[in-house]
C-alpha cells in the first residue's frame, strides 16, 4: 500500500473542510438557540416580576387605606373598590380549601420553571410570566397572611358591576386568568414552548439530522475515492521483471553480474 501511496504522490485520505464547516455551523445554531432561550426567560422573569410588583403593592395600600370601610365607587355601577379575605381560589373559589390551594400553587410554581427551560416561544413567555406572577402573589398572602401560615386568605378588592354579584378579585387574579386564556389560544393555534408549531420538526433537531448526515456522505467520497486511486495506481505498483519486494536487483541484473564479475576476478 505505501508503494501505491508513494507512486501516485497522493494520500489516499483527503482532508476536507467540509466536517470543520459543519461543526461550526451546528456550533452557531446551538449558540443561536441558547440566546433566543436566556431572552425569552428573561422576559418571562421581567413580567412575572412586573406583576408580582403591582399584586403586592395594590393590596398593601388597599389594606391600609381601604380596609374596614365603606366601599369606594370609581366608575358608577362598572367599578367599585371593596376589601375582602378570600381563604379560597381565585375569585373566591372553594373557600375552605386554604391549605390545598396553597400546595397547588407551589406546584403551579415549580412547574412553571421546569417549563421555562425549554422555552424559546415569545407568546409562551408572557403567558408563563403571567401565570407565573400571579400565583407568586396570592402564594405570598397564604404564606404571611392572617390567619396562620400556609391558610393565608387572599387580599381581594376589585369589584366589577356589584349588581350582578361578580366575585371580587385582584390583580394577581386578573394576570392568572389572562394567563389561561393566552395559553388556550396559543395550544388551540399549535404554537409550541419552544417556538415551533404542531407538526413542525424543531430547528435544532432539523440541523442535527443534517449535520449528522453530512460527515457519513463525505466519509462514503473518501472511500470511492480510496478505490479509484487504488485502480488507477495498480498498474504503476506492479513488479519488472527481475524486481523483487526489497527493490533490490535480483540475480541475473546488473548488480547480479557485478558480483558474478567479482568472483571471476
Amino acid at each position: 500500500m505505501r508503494v501505491v501511496q508513494a507512486a501516485g504522490g497522493t494520500p489516499l485520505s483527503h482532508s476536507s473542510g467540509e466536517p470543520e464547516t459543519t461543526a461550526s455551523t451546528g456550533l452557531a445554531a446551538h449558540e443561536g438557540h441558547e440566546t433566543t432561550r436566556s431572552k425569552r426567560i428573561v422576559a418571562l422573569a421581567v413580567l412575572a416580576a412586573v406583576v408580582y410588583a403591582l399584586d403586592l403593592v395594590s393590596k398593601t395600600i388597599v389594606v391600609s387605606t381601604l380596609e374596614g370601610r365603606e366601599p369606594v365607587t370609581v366608575i358608577g355601577d362598572v367599578l367599585r373598590l371593596r376589601v375582602i379575605r378570600n381563604s379560597g381560589a381565585a375569585f373566591s373559589i372553594g373557600t375552605g380549601m386554604t391549605i390545598v390551594f396553597t400546595v397547588i400553587a407551589v406546584g403551579v410554581v415549580i412547574a412553571i420553571l421546569r417549563t421555562a427551560r425549554q422555552l424559546r416561544s415569545l407568546p409562551w413567555a408572557v403567558t408563563l410570566g403571567l401565570l407565573l406572577g400571579g400565583a407568586l402573589g396570592n402564594l405570598t398572602d397564604r404564606l404571611f397572611r392572617a390567619p396562620a401560615p400556609f391558610q393565608g386568605h387572599v387580599v381581594d378588592w376589585i369589584e366589577v358591576f356589584p349588581v350582578t354579584r361578580f366575585p371580587v378579585f385582584n390583580v394577581a387574579d386578573s394576570a392568572i386568568v389572562c394567563g389561561g386564556i393566552l395559553a388556550v389560544l396559543l395550544a388551540w393555534r399549535g404554537y409550541q414552548i419552544d417556538g415551533t408549531r404542531a407538526g413542525e420538526e424543531p430547528a435544532a433537531e432539523a440541523s442535527g439530522a443534517v449535520q449528522e448526515s453530512r460527515p457519513a456522505q463525505a466519509s462514503e467520497t473518501a472511500h470511492e475515492s480510496q478505490a479509484a486511486q487504488a485502480v488507477r495506481h495498480s498498474g504503476d505498483g506492479e513488479r519488472a521483471p527481475g524486481e523483487t519486494d526489497d527493490h533490490e536487483p535480483a540475480p541475473g541484473t546488473v548488480g547480479g553480474r557485478e558480483r558474478e564479475g567479482r568472483s571471476h576476478g
